[in-house]
C-alpha cells in the first residue's frame, strides 16, 4: 500500500493551538524483533515551527500518558510504522472526537521523520508514523502529511520494530476491543512500553 497513515473511523473537526517550545521525548519500545524481553529507546525531538497544532496534541499525549502499550499495528518496511490507537478502548473514545485543523507541510517526510496519519483533511486526532524509507517518503507532502518531529537517536531501534504482520490488524477492530484483540490476534507486535519528557 502507498498511502500513508489511513486512520479509520475519524471525523473532521477544528482545534486551536499555541506555539511552544520543541520538546525532546524518549520512548521505550518492547517486543523488539517479536521478541518478549527485547527493548530498546528511541528520541523524538518536536518542532512547533514546523507543525504547531500537531506538536501541542503529541505534547498532550505524552503527558497524559496515552502512549503507553500502544502498538505498531501497521509496520511497511521501508516505507514507515504506524501505531497510535490505545490498547485501552475506553481511553481511545475519548480522543476520537478530538481531531484537529490540519497543519502546513513545512518539511519533508524524510526517513526519521514523525507525521500523524490522516483520513482526509482536517481528521488528525492520534495516530502517527514514522518514515523509514532510506531514501524518503516525499510523495507524502503533497498529500498534507506535516512532520512535527524527528527520530534524533534511536533509528537502528525503529528498524527493528516487527514487521511480521504487516497490514493485517484490522483497525475498526483495534478501536472497538483494543490491545485485547492484538495480544490475541496479533501477539509479537512491537509497542511503546513507556514514554516521558527528558
Amino acid at each position: 500500500s502507498t498511502s500513508a497513515g489511513k486512520g479509520e473511523g475519524e471525523k473532521d473537526g477544528v482545534s486551536t493551538s499555541t506555539q511552544g517550545e520543541g520538546r525532546l521525548v524518549e520512548f521505550t519500545i518492547s517486543n523488539l524483533d517479536g521478541e518478549d524481553g527485547r527493548t530498546g529507546t528511541i528520541k523524538i525531538q518536536t518542532h512547533p515551527e514546523w507543525a504547531p497544532i500537531g506538536v501541542e496534541r503529541f505534547h498532550e499525549l505524552v503527558e497524559t500518558r496515552f502512549w503507553k502499550n500502544c502498538k505498531f499495528f501497521r509496520v511497511v518496511p521501508n516505507f514507515m510504522i504506524q501505531l497510535g490507537i490505545q490498547g485501552d478502548p475506553e481511553v481511545q473514545k475519548q480522543w476520537r472526537s478530538k481531531v484537529l485543523k490540519d497543519d502546513p507541510v513545512m518539511t519533508t517526510n524524510a526517513r526519521g521523520m514523525v507525521t500523524f496519519a490522516t483520513s482526509g483533511k482536517d481528521s488528525r486526532t492520534t495516530q502517527i508514523f514514522i518514515n523509514t524509507n532510506i531514501k524518503g517518503n516525499a510523495f507524502l507532502d503533497k498529500q498534507g502529511f506535516a512532520p512535527f518531529g524527528e527520530v534524533v537517536e534511536g533509528m537502528e531501534i525503529v528498524d527493528r520494530i516487527y514487521d511480521g504482520d504487516r497490514e493485517k490488524p484490522n483497525q475498526g477492530k483495534i478501536q472497538n476491543q483494543g490491545n485485547v484483540y492484538l495480544d490475541k490476534e496479533f501477539p509479537r507486535l512491537s509497542y511503546f512500553s513507556d514514554a516521558k519528557f527528558v
